[in-house]
């Protein structure tokens, strides 16, 4: 690399997959060269193995001693460039992607879109770096390096009260410097895009081709869950980097208009949906599989094969993840060296707000399918279900809470514990001491429903006063369910969690989402073995220990909260059975 504006700006231990493996080196440090072909039918060749390397268990030992450790998504090529311009003198930049929130004094912790000064990349995982006089350690994967690395500092936006960025600044620098810096980022998108087609292939023809042939070993079910919809994604991305060409000068790049191939892909790009929503149980049987020592060096051999980088494919299959969720970070950095007067701009504009848009997209779906673990698990807790599952219907939790339900004909009231879906409005019963327990009910069918405000006062269909009253009507059978609240800001949040409930199956409508049959039987399934087991799982985090390992002993010991998406998930309150138990009149003395 001759100067920084040839890195790539996606984190660097991940993507390397421009590059392939210089001649004359072993790949993963093994003592001596290893020839490990397929042969036709998908098999390996083990005569080949003993001929070349000796036995089976010489060759393991050799990967082991070798100390490369499948699952680390890591080559050493651009970590070693990095440290050489460090040690040269060069200042090297990087920005932030995730904010990393630390309590530790050795850690350096920062928010999206911080600038951070690289000052020692000597390990994988752990990177040391200064933000203005605080240094400290942070992890490598949450950062990119700066496309522009020749841009001073002082040239970034600057924040200004109210959040927005001072362009005077900005827009101080001459017309020919921000050219150069609009034909940086132009180069590199259609740079990256080409390197990452390439990527794609590879993993299509040198690993899912391979596996296909060896039946013996993976099951279609188990290609399914490893590498997804990788293949879709492979094809929208070929037709993606050709408009992309389309549109590009080659003479004068900055007067490329990108723009416009982003707006015209952004509903092809919701594919990734699938492919992020899969990843972790990608992650997950990979690692399994990997215990084994055939798959090892199955997955090894492919790799050898193709000529990748030296990354194992856990890191290959991490870059898709990555891929949609840099788009609004190039297009943003695009943004901001073009013009208002640029034929392009208004097109980049619109573009950065649909990738976002497709990444909250994304993320949408993501929270909502691990929603749907909760509620099954929230099912299996009810006591008496009857019915179909929650989850035939539903899947999202709009609001809960305790209403007075009024029924016909003596207009009796009853104390309900109500939980809001979309589709539909369970009722369940507390225990009379046991107030943690639910028994189920009854459960309304919120399409067919009208929803009605009631003033205080006499209700004529009930023929009773009423209170922070609302009515749910049925259209088709004008039966109606008459419902209070204690409080009246406790009725304003029903009715808004009402339209809430239509303005969510519109959107799901609007947008295509659904739970497969798979998934919904798969969450049942799960909460009925934890319901047996007799008390709740310990949670745990194999899917991102299984992205960040680190043993260096003066790196923190603690591993940063890495989410590719940003999950929401409530608290939940501490039981309070033993107050409610207290306050039963036949336990007092």
């Amino acid at each position: 690399i001759t100067s920084p504006v040839a890195f790539d700006i996606l984190p660097l231990k991940l993507h390397p997959f421009s590059q392939s493996t210089p001649a004359g080196l072993d790949c993963v440090g093994w003592k001596r060269r290893i020839s490990v072909p397929v042969i036709a039918d998908g098999a390996l060749d083990k005569t080949a193995l003993t001929d070349d390397v000796g036995s089976e268990e010489d060759l393991y030992e050799d990967f082991r001693s070798s100390n490369h450790r499948y699952g680390h998504p890591g080559g050493g090529g651009e970590q070693l460039a990095i440290n050489e311009l460090i040690s040269d003198g060069s200042v090297v930049y990087a920005e932030a992607l995730w904010d990393h929130v630390t309590m530790d004094d050795q850690e350096l912790g920062f928010k999206a879109g911080d600038v951070i000064e690289v000052m020692d990349a000597t390990n994988k995982e752990w990177w040391w770096g200064r933000i203005l006089d605080s240094e400290g350690w942070f992890p490598a994967s949450f950062v990119r390096l700066r496309v522009n690395q020749d841009e001073p500092m002082e040239d970034y936006p600057l924040k200004v009260e109210g959040g927005k960025e001072d362009d005077s600044r900005r827009f101080g620098m001459g017309q020919t410097t921000k050219d150069q810096m609009r034909t940086n980022v132009i180069n590199e998108i259609i740079s990256t895009e080409r390197d990452y087609i390439k990527h794609l292939k590879d993993i299509c023809e040198g690993y899912i081709k391979q596996c296909r042939k060896r039946a013996d070993m993976f099951t279609e079910e188990q290609l399914k869950t490893i590498f997804g919809n990788i293949e879709d994604i492979y094809r929208c991305q070929k037709k993606f980097v050709k408009a992309l060409e389309k549109k590009f000068n080659k003479d004068h790049p900055h007067l490329s208009e990108v723009g416009s191939c982003f707006l015209e892909y952004q509903t092809e790009f919701q594919i990734y949906s699938e492919y992020c929503n899969n990843h972790p149980n990608a992650c997950m049987e990979l690692s399994r599989l990997t215990k084994v020592n055939k798959y090892v060096y199955f997955f090894e051999a492919c790799r050898l094969l193709q000529k990748m980088i030296d990354i194992s494919l856990d890191g290959f299959l991490l870059t898709p993840v990555q891929k949609i969720c840099k788009y609004p970070l190039q297009l943003a950095e695009l943004l901001k060296y073009t013009n208002p007067q640029h034929r392009d701009f208004k097109d980049v504009e619109a573009a950065l707000n649909a990738m976002k848009n497709v990444a909250r997209l994304i993320n949408e779906r993501k929270r909502r399918l691990e929603n749907i673990d909760k509620i099954a698990q929230w099912q299996s807790s009810i006591e008496d279900w009857e019915g179909e599952d929650v989850l035939v219907r539903s899947s999202e939790l709009i609001y809960s809470g305790e209403l007075a339900k009024i029924s016909h004909p003596q207009a009796k009231s009853q104390q309900r514990m109500f939980f809001l879906f979309d589709h539909q409005l369970v009722c369940c019963k507390k225990d009379l001491l046991r107030r943690d327990i639910l028994y189920y009910k009854s459960r309304i069918n919120m399409d067919d429903m009208e929803i009605l405000d009631v003033e205080d006062g006499k209700d004529k269909d009930f023929n009773i006063s009423v209170k922070n009253a609302f009515k749910l009507r049925c259209q088709d059978t004008e039966e109606v369910h008459l419902f209070c609240a204690k409080k009246p800001e406790q009725k304003q949040r029903w009715l808004k969690a009402f339209e809430n409930e239509r303005r969510q199956v519109q959107l799901d409508q609007e947008t295509g989402f659904s739970i497969t049959e798979v998934q919904k039987k798969q969450a049942m399934l799960n909460a009925s073995k934890q319901h047996h087991a007799g008390k709740p799982k310990a949670v745990t985090r194999p899917y991102y220990d299984f992205l960040m390992r680190q043993k260096h002993p003066t790196l923190p010991t603690t591993l940063p909260q890495q989410q590719v998406f940003m999950l929401a998930e409530p608290k939940r309150k501490p039981s309070n059975f033993w107050q409610n138990i207290s306050r039963l009149t036949p336990f007092r003395k």
